[in-house]
């Protein structure tokens, strides 16, 4: 059973930013993406803060969001939650899936995969992370631990009952070790983790704990049943799953939303240059947002003195057309 098989009766999503600095156009169509899909289900919207990888954030950041996200009238149903308080929670993860056989300790150093691809004839592609070569899989080899991993080589994931049947006719249409999903705008994915990724990373060499793990432990300890957020995140979602069923967890539905680009082509990033939101003026800022997201134009007689509410009441009707959501 996945979480969307109970979404009707009780949805529950969220928005889930990293503050390594103030929200940018991209971030705030993110964020209004989720919040409308929630309200167009009548159901909870959750923030949570995910600052696990420490070094990047910047101190003030998340309050500074916060405060973003309420200007523009996005507010959480409950307070928010900052994941560099939930370590302990993220290493019951771990053992358990040590006890399983689906995690193992790893000495690779990036530098030591990079050399393995090398000598293999393999060529880094840009902006792609190697997918790592199984060199710890099955023993250290004398060496020191540096991180651990999921093994994902090894692990075969639960297949929709759809593509189940249609085996039966085909054995060899679906890979076991290919993941399947279902996008609520992307429509039909699949992705083999172990060939396209490797055995990913749960905690990283310096302690800390790795993005994966810690948001499929969120999702399921806060009853998220739908995540929306950026496309830039939909090759994530193949690696959640597998976490999600070696951990016993449920599963979301997920929507993957159009990225703000910028100049250079680029998905507008902290990292690309993105500026912070100019909020002087929040319903242009929303407009924005919306018109991104494929949503109409506010109609010349919106009333301005009550127009954000207004306006965000007008979008939830347009969200609830274009993205199926409650009557």
């Amino acid at each position: 059973m996945t979480a969307a098989d109970g979404a009707a009766l009780r949805y529950v999503g969220r928005f889930a930013p990293s503050p390594t600095g103030p929200l940018h156009a991209g971030s705030l169509v993110a964020a209004l993406a989720s919040w409308l899909d929630a309200r167009a289900h009548h159901g909870s919207w959750l923030v949570r803060i995910e600052d696990v990888d420490t070094p990047r954030c910047v101190p003030g950041a998340d309050e500074v969001i916060l405060q973003q996200l309420a200007t523009c009238g996005l507010l959480p149903d409950a307070p928010a939650q900052w994941q560099s308080r939930r370590g302990e929670r993220y290493h019951q993860a771990l053992d358990q899936l040590v006890v399983k056989g689906h995690a193992y300790p790893c000495a690779c150093s990036r530098k030591d995969i990079e050399n393995v691809h090398a000598a293999r004839g393999h060529a880094r592609e840009r902006h792609a992370a190697l997918p790592y070569p199984g060199t710890c899989r099955h023993g250290l080899q004398g060496r020191a631990a540096r991180s651990w991993r999921f093994n994902a080589t090894d692990f075969k994931p639960k297949q929709p009952p759809a593509l189940i049947h249609k085996a039966q006719a085909a054995t060899n249409l679906i890979a076991n070790s290919i993941v399947h999903w279902q996008d609520r705008r992307l429509g039909a994915q699949q992705q083999n983790v172990a060939d396209t990724v490797g055995d990913f990373v749960l905690r990283r060499a310096d302690g800390l704990w790795a993005y994966q793990l810690a948001v499929v432990v969120d999702d399921a300890d806060q009853g998220i049943t739908d995540v929306v957020r950026g496309e830039d995140l939909a090759d994530n979602t193949p690696r959640q799953i597998l976490l999600q069923q070696a951990l016993g967890l449920p599963t979301p539905r997920y929507l993957h939303t159009p990225l703000v680009c910028g100049d250079n082509g680029e998905k507008l990033s902290k990292q690309n240059g993105a500026r912070a939101l100019d909020l002087t003026e929040p319903l242009q800022a929303l407009a924005s947002a919306a018109q991104v997201l494929g949503l109409p134009a506010l109609p010349a007689e919106h009333p301005h003195p009550q127009g954000l509410p207004d306006a965000l009441a007008y979008w939830v009707t347009a969200w609830r057309r274009n993205y199926n959501g409650a009557p």
